[in-house]
């Protein structure tokens, strides 16, 4: 399906929204995707700050300049330098920390994340109304909780309030000026509706992490990661790339804490601008070397026959799952007199394996095991897509 005018207005609507960002720098490569992080901030191991330092003084600033940030992990600094080049600092601390034999990312950008229907859409735009669809009958038996960092929830729609958990909620400040929805409103309803649609058995815990837009900083997404409790299974329907492809140096401390310290498994959407070649994080990690890797499941989108073209794959993607023209729960709106929507995305296959996962768990003893279930079978059940190119 091609693009129409409403999709294109509605892309147009959003890179406005992100162009406008004061916060936000970008960074291009040669295909033209791009690597979004705040602006004037550089994440640092301890081990390299005196490395920093000197990356700081090369562009001209003293140790006055810098401010120091919280809301980071022991062994990190997060700092502020009001016109700092952040990616130049970032390479040179670096280079220097893998000449001294480091291995480990030691410097990177507070990468900016968002939402894998905001700015990878795929070749649908946004959201379309459609009839009301089926949702599943709960078993009677205890939810099994996933953890869903999104947007906000909107309550006027049709998903069940008696089948997700959310302490926030958002309201009609989606809807902008000219009375067009945010790119990302709805979003949080769309995925808990494709897990209800698909289990008896889970219960989404929905948790706001981006804006209306779709937008959220790597920090914000590791400050998130500190409430996960004891939920089995996280989705995450958003992402982005990194600097030099580099795993984000944040989030790699964040998910090796959270996937080595309890039975927990991420679910993580591929991204939808057909790239074969590019990591797309935090899904990515599922083909690093990191001990933990498995316990990431990178979920490239099918459409029931193939893997959508616009779809990212490639080697660290674990299987794939329906993706295209999903109907799921959405909002109340003039727009939408059912509160139901079309749309397609790699967003909305993940949380159709999340739910898949949650199904498996009572049978398989484990998150971990039951993940390992879900994708041994994916080959016949979900389109298996490992390593295609």
């Amino acid at each position: 399906m091609a693009a129409d005018a409403g999709s294109d207005e509605w892309r147009s609507r959003r890179a406005r929204r992100l162009g406008g960002l004061s916060w936000v720098r970008r960074e291009d490569r040669a295909d033209g995707t791009p690597v979004r992080f705040v602006a004037d901030e550089l994440l640092v191991l301890d081990d390299h700050f005196a490395t920093a330092r000197q990356a700081f003084a090369e562009q001209g600033f003293s140790g006055r300049d810098i401010v120091e940030e919280g809301d980071v992990p022991n062994g990190f600094r997060r700092v502020r330098l009001a016109g700092l080049d952040v990616a130049r600092a970032a390479r040179r601390v670096r280079v220097q920390a893998e000449a001294a034999g480091d291995i480990r990312v030691a410097a990177g950008p507070n990468h900016v994340f968002v939402s894998t229907a905001l700015e990878h859409a795929g070749p649908y735009g946004p959201p379309r109304p459609a009839p009301p669809g089926v949702l599943t009958a709960p078993d009677g038996t205890d939810g099994v909780r996933v953890l869903v960092l999104d947007a906000g929830v909107w309550l006027n729609s049709p998903l069940p309030k008696d089948r997700y958990v959310t302490e926030d909620y958002e309201s009609d400040a989606d809807i902008g000026d000219d009375g067009i929805m945010d790119g990302d409103a709805g979003h949080a309803n769309f995925v808990a509706g494709v897990m209800l649609g698909r289990s008896r058995r889970v219960q989404p815990r929905l948790m706001r992490i981006v804006d209306t837009f779709g937008v959220c900083r790597e920090s914000d997404l590791v400050a998130a990661f500190r409430q996960a409790g004891d939920d089995p299974i996280i989705n995450l329907s958003l992402g982005g790339y990194s600097l030099d492809d580099r795993p984000p140096v944040l989030l790699t401390a964040a998910l090796a804490g959270l996937l080595t310290s309890g039975d927990r498994v991420v679910v993580a959407a591929a991204g939808n601008d057909g790239q074969r070649d590019r990591p797309f994080w935090p899904a990515a990690y599922a083909g690093t070397s990191a001990p933990w890797r498995r316990r990431v499941v990178a979920v490239a989108a099918h459409d029931g026959r193939r893997i959508c073209e616009w779809s990212n794959t490639g080697t660290w993607v674990t299987l794939a799952a329906p993706g295209a023209d999903v109907v799921s729960t959405f909002v109340h709106h003039e727009s939408f007199p059912d509160g139901w929507a079309r749309w397609s995305g790699t967003s909305f296959a993940a949380p159709f394996v999340a739910a898949a996962i949650a199904d498996a768990l009572l049978a398989a003893g484990s998150a971990r095991l039951a993940a390992e279930a879900v994708t041994a079978g994916a080959g016949l059940r979900f389109g298996r897509c490992a390593g295609v190119a």
